[in-house]
């Protein structure tokens, strides 16, 4: 019979029926913390300095106001919470109990108190907006590629050895990279001035290196909307506002809502397996008359009052419900199912459905979003609520490239939407290299296009932003909050491509397999003769190869 090669289970003696008491528990806080653990790593290849600037620019308080809590503890918390894609309260909880997340903070010992409150989160979110996380990407990805230029060795004379050393540009890097370097202040002109003793000679710059865009949707977590529950949800909704309005003292007689006959309608509709399109139609007509009566009312008992007696949040949803009446409304009359600025949520009403044409989700809601990414680094181009046409932005992104680095890119690699006759000609105008399908018949002579592969890193990113980092579930509530959410998540991305941290382990994860395979081939191969022939035959070799 073959030898098993599992692992075996730990071999640890049962002691008793109880659990061991906490003062005899061991713990590893005498020791050191492990170097190669992957948030020391982490922390050590992070550009902190940088990060902690910008927020704190952001922030405002250099001159007046109190200190807050540490920027690196911050931007720490965001990053943990979106690499591990863990809630708020539970990524504090886990920074409490775990010692190593709290050195990536910046903590100089261990501490058992929670860093703050989960419900900071939210403010922390809107300190970070788009513009300051896009800042951060810039940054990151200057420090990366200055990074990759002091690898090199420096070549100088003896004159220019005591010259300063100028600013590293765009046109300051021929013969070392293909890539642009970030400038420190953005390059606003196409052309760049040599002062010459006698006159000014205008060099352009050169185009330099490629740009991927593309497009997709971050579904936002909300429950999926029908006409029928929306308009349930409104009138409830209304209902509440009506209660907290009717003051005895102030009006006569409380106005009727007919909620449980309102719920009962819902219901008996609602629970059925199978609705026919009457019945939906029925069921809708009789919300509708439900919220109007109810809309109608609340307008009556706000008449008795000088000073409106709703906070800003219930005064939202008064708006939201009426927006949605007349919308639902109107798309009943008309019978069809479609309306400018639709709202599918009256808790987040700035959530609109993106058509995606995707096989298991036609229609997502959430906000749109479009990206480039240059060498490994993305960037958060645009950021919309509304669906629009990437091929109407496609220039948008190539000056947002020339703004960056302080020149275009000298190729650009899109989808067949951005490909259109106009984004053809401007690009052919500003001499950048369209990688895509040619339009036309296709010409008898194959020529060099684009193919499918050369786009697959900007899907990868996607697909690594969704599948580890929840942009497939954006959970923050409010606008700001949920584009800052995507943002942090773009940044995240940004910072593992700097550290290298996912190639770096899928090499030490190949390089341990081999040296496994290696170390256990003839084991394998005196295992099989073994098997085949009988132990006694070969045991002493069997024996000696087979032991671990």
């Amino acid at each position: 019979m073959a030898k098993a090669l599992k692992n075996r289970a730990s071999k640890q003696r049962y002691i008793s029926t109880s659990q061991p008491p906490l003062v005899g528990f061991e713990s590893p806080f005498s020791k050191h913390l492990n170097p190669a653990n992957r948030w020391v790593s982490l922390a050590n290849k992070i550009p902190w300095d940088t990060l902690v600037n910008v927020y704190r620019n952001q922030m405002g308080n250099h001159q007046t106001g109190a200190d807050g809590i540490n920027p690196r503890v911050v931007i720490g918390s965001l990053i943990i919470k979106h690499m591990c894609d863990l809630s708020d309260s539970e990524t504090v909880l886990q920074i409490q109990e775990n010692m190593y997340m709290q050195y990536f903070i910046g903590y100089s010992s261990f501490s058992d108190e929670a860093p703050f409150d989960s419900s900071l989160f939210v403010e922390f979110r809107k300190r970070l907006g788009i513009d300051q996380v896009n800042l951060i990407n810039e940054k990151i990805l200057g420090l990366s590629l200055l990074k990759d230029k002091k690898s090199e060795p420096p070549v100088r004379e003896e004159s220019q050895s005591q010259q300063p050393e100028p600013p590293v540009s765009a046109s300051s890097i021929d013969g070392l990279t293909d890539t642009p370097v970030l400038a420190e202040e953005p390059v606003a002109q196409k052309e760049s001035k040599v002062e010459v003793p006698e006159k000014e000679i205008a060099i352009p710059i050169p185009n330099k290196g490629k740009m991927i865009v593309d497009a997709t949707a971050c579904p936002q977590d909300i429950r999926y909307p029908t006409d029928l529950n929306l308009l349930n949800n409104a009138r409830v909704k209304s209902e509440a506002l009506i209660d907290l309005l009717f003051d005895a003292s102030r009006h006569d007689k409380k106005p009727r809502t007919y909620r449980e006959e309102a719920r009962k309608m819902f219901l008996k509709t609602i629970q059925k397996r199978s609705k026919t399109r009457k019945e939906i139609r029925k069921a809708i007509k009789k919300q509708l008359g439900y919220l109007n009566r109810n809309i109608g009312n609340i307008h009556k008992l706000l008449d008795q009052y000088k000073v409106i007696p709703l906070d800003r949040h219930q005064h939202k949803y008064f708006f939201v419900i009426q927006t949605l009446f007349e919308q639902q409304a109107h798309m009943h009359k008309e019978n069809i199912h479609t309306i400018d600025h639709r709202i599918v949520s009256i808790h987040q009403p700035h959530v609109r459905p993106i058509v995606r044409g995707k096989t298991n989700a036609n229609v997502e809601f959430g906000a749109k979003i479009q990206v480039s990414l240059m060498n490994g680094f993305a960037f958060l181009d645009d950021l919309s609520w509304e669906a629009f046409n990437e091929g109407t932005r496609l220039m948008s992104v190539v000056e947002n490239y020339r703004k960056r680095f302080g020149c275009y890119p000298k190729e650009v690699l899109a989808d067949q939407i951005y490909c259109n006759r106009v984004n053809r000609a401007k690009l052919k105008e500003l001499d950048i290299s369209l990688r895509a399908k040619p339009l036309g018949r296709p010409p008898a002579v194959k020529t060099e296009h684009v193919t499918p592969g050369e786009r697959n890193p900007i899907e990868g990113k996607f697909g690594q932003a969704k599948t580890a980092y929840g942009m497939n579930r954006i959970k923050a509530r409010l606008q700001g909050t949920s584009q800052s959410w995507i943002a942090i998540i773009i940044m995240v991305l940004n910072l593992v491509k700097l550290t290298g941290q996912v190639p770096y382990c899928l090499f030490v994860k190949g390089l341990t397999y081999s040296a496994w395979y290696v170390k256990n081939m003839f084991r394998f191969a005196v295992r099989d003769i073994a098997t085949a022939r009988g132990r006694n035959e070969i045991f002493p070799l069997f024996y000696f190869f087979s032991r671990p």
